[in-house]
């Protein structure tokens, strides 16, 4: 057992968490005038302090207490599950006492005890009143008997029990959506709370005085579905199953459990008993709460609204961006959707799209002969504008391309870099210049208004190169049409008659 330590409270609260951060379901929805349940990881306390401390401390059991303590004015208990086997007891803002935050306690399902005294508001304490006191026993379990009332305060509220509010969180957490981190990010590491690799199975257990009717057939669950499958006349089989009429535009196909469970049905004197066997720990809680709703409720599924709600802001999201993808694309491909090959290919290939779409389907549709002629008679119109036909070396280079032979090594070499440089150096290369068209939205260069035609014309050659006679030939095609600057149409409307 802990000492006795001084806890910070606010709002006359104060939380058992087994996960620190983790969300849960809201205050006021299941519980009593001392313990709220909050999900697997968490309880809130409630003490008559407002805002100030309490004192509290923790006792670990190594089985459960058999009587119930006397000198308190109320006890309530609950259910959590501790994935790696710690418990902390915090304010609700974040106060702590050392001696209270992660203690050791037994890995797994776990069942927490609450005993609470001399719970005064503040308005009406006294420096004759003791300081109230909270104290916590824990001890592990195998079985989910949800929240339970061991000794009510005779003089606190009630509250309204929500129970179907409590199901509609409950299988939402079995059913979150893939995380929506960027594919650009790295992967985050595995959430150790989600492991619960060697820890047994466990059963939610729940008894109701008179006689239940249980939901056979199927629970709809958005894109996942539950279903109910009779064994015998006491027994179903519990499994998840993907939907075949998922909601989502992009539906969840990952199951919270891929092992069928167990659900048994025993009647007695005292009433009947429900046992859910065989469930992963760390989903007890929230399916207690699902079946504290199917046993009490009115045949009704709380959640499949929310999910629906859901799955319309999610499609109408999707809609939204597959307009403004469709609307990118159409920029960048000036028009719709190219074919595949042409997505797949690099080079100039986009900006001869938006430079002639028409084009560009044309000589994707060509022959692969076709397309090689087309390409080296667009390098040959290139150099002939800028002047470079007639030079012998770029000759030699445009003459075999035109054979089907190799062009000489180097236009071959790192992308034809030699060739470049000897281009820039070679005195007997005219020197021409061509206004530049540039993109108003491209980064840098808006300064610029001429470009070296010769330059601007030399990649149609280099673009021969390339083995695939269709990249060959929308490289040549784009380099050619810059190097006739101002007569770019003109070029363009003959390269059309060509293909013709």
């Amino acid at each position: 057992m802990t000492p006795w330590a001084r806890l910070p409270v606010s709002y006359c609260q104060y939380e058992v968490t087994t996960v620190p951060g983790a969300t849960g379901a809201a205050i006021y929805t299941v519980g009593d005038s001392l313990l709220h349940v909050g999900g697997p990881y968490q309880v809130t306390g409630f003490c008559g302090v407002h805002t100030g401390w309490i004192e509290a401390r923790l006792h670990v059991l190594s089985g459960p207490p058999t009587p119930v303590e006397s000198g308190w004015d109320a006890i309530s208990e609950a259910t959590l599950w501790s994935p790696s086997g710690r418990l902390s007891v915090i304010g609700l803002m974040g106060g702590v006492a050392e001696a209270l935050v992660d203690v050791a306690v037994p890995r797994g399902l776990i069942r927490v005890r609450v005993h609470a005294r001399h719970r005064l508001h503040e308005t009406v304490r006294t420096d004759d009143d003791p300081p109230e006191q909270h104290e916590l026993h824990v001890w592990a379990v195998g079985e989910e008997t949800g929240y339970r009332t061991v000794r009510a305060d005779p003089d606190a509220r009630g509250w309204e029990q929500k129970p179907a509010r409590a199901a509609e969180w409950a299988m939402l957490s079995l059913v979150p959506r893939p995380s929506t981190r960027p594919a650009i990010l790295p992967p985050l590491p595995p959430d150790p709370y989600e492991d619960d690799t060697g820890l047994a199975r466990v059963a939610v257990v729940r008894h109701r005085p008179g006689p239940v009717e249980l939901p056979v057939g199927v629970l709809p669950v958005g894109d996942l579905e539950v279903r109910l499958e009779p064994v015998d006349a006491e027994t179903l089989r519990w499994s998840w199953a993907t939907s075949a009429a998922p909601i989502f535009p992009e539906p969840l196909t990952t199951l919270p459990d891929d092992e069928p469970t167990t659900v048994r049905l025993t009647s007695g004197p005292d009433g009947v008993t429900l046992r859910h066997e065989g469930v992963r720990g760390r989903h007890a809680v929230a399916l207690g709460l699902i079946w504290d709703h199917l046993l009490d409720g009115d045949a009704t599924y709380p959640w499949v609204g929310t999910l629906r709600g859901q799955a319309a802001e999610a499609t109408a999201r999707a809609e939204k961006n597959r307009r403004l993808r469709a609307a990118q694309e159409a920029e960048r491909w000036g028009g719709p959707p190219p074919s595949d090959r042409l997505r797949r290919l690099g080079g100039q290939t986009q900006s001869l799209a938006r430079m002639d779409r028409p084009l560009l389907d044309r000589l994707d549709a060509l022959p692969a002969a076709r397309q090689r002629e087309v390409a080296c008679w667009a390098a040959r119109r290139a150099m002939r504008v800028a002047g470079l036909e007639q030079l012998g070396w770029v000759a030699e280079a445009l003459t075999a391309a035109e054979a089907g032979r190799p062009l000489p090594r180097d236009f071959t070499e790192e992308r034809g870099a030699a060739a470049f440089r000897r281009l820039l150096s070679d005195p007997e290369v005219p020197r021409t210049t061509i206004p530049l068209r540039s993109n108003p939205k491209a980064f840098g260069a808006q300064g610029a208004t001429e470009m070296l035609q010769q330059a601007a014309a030399f990649p149609a050659l280099t673009a021969l190169v390339d083995d695939d006679p269709l990249a060959a030939a929308i490289d040549a095609l784009y380099d050619a049409a810059v190097a006739h600057g101002d007569d770019r149409d003109r070029f363009l409307a003959e390269a059309r008659a060509e293909l013709r």
